[in-house]
């Protein structure tokens, strides 16, 4: 998809997301990355390897055991650990559409973080049960992104979509001003 652009694109990636685009940023097309509650991973690190030994006291994703190579969350707990502040029925509505994640996904090692030599930008949730607000800003400190902390949970795309628009619109306008 970046290579079918006409012009420089920004990235934006949720959750696990954070992973693909820390690679997929790499293409000389990608002029920025967006980290919405997302892993961040460095060259080396898997998002399961950041999420292997979370911190005493730290919420722990609903993660149901592996079936035929994939990660589901428990539908039961999934409204208060990924939707936390969303429409009670909306959130069961996430629970039971909820796509997969593939373990190779969670496994895979990023070999060269584009957050490196790319603009980053980051939305931290603070009250975010999927990605503890210190991993968030561990990883946003560690990649020298440019951070916007607000309330919300996981599913702040649903709970607050004025706040993940704005920042999307912010590094779109200054990653095109300097990619020019």
């Amino acid at each position: 998809m970046i290579g079918q652009q006409a012009g420089p694109v920004i990235l934006v990636g949720h959750s696990y997301g954070g992973a693909v685009i820390t690679e997929a940023g790499n293409d000389p097309n990608v002029a920025g990355l967006v980290y919405i509650t997302a892993f961040m991973p460095d060259a080396g690190e898997s998002v399961g390897k950041l999420i292997a030994n979370p911190a005493p006291g730290a919420p722990v994703p609903p993660l149901l055991p592996p079936i035929d190579g994939f990660l589901f969350l428990d539908r039961n707990q999934f409204p208060a650990s990924f939707a936390g502040d969303v429409d009670p029925e909306a959130a069961r509505f996430m629970a039971d559409s909820q796509v997969p994640w593939g373990l190779n996904a969670v496994n895979g090692t990023v070999t060269h973080p584009a957050w490196r030599t790319k603009p980053s930008w980051y939305l931290r949730v603070t009250d975010d049960r999927m990605i503890p607000i210190a991993a968030q800003r561990f990883m946003c400190e560690r990649a020298g992104s440019d951070a916007t902390e607000v309330p919300g949970s996981h599913a702040i795309y649903v709970s607050n979509p004025q706040a993940v628009a704005t920042l999307i619109e912010t590094a779109a306008t200054e990653a095109l001003t300097a990619h020019r």
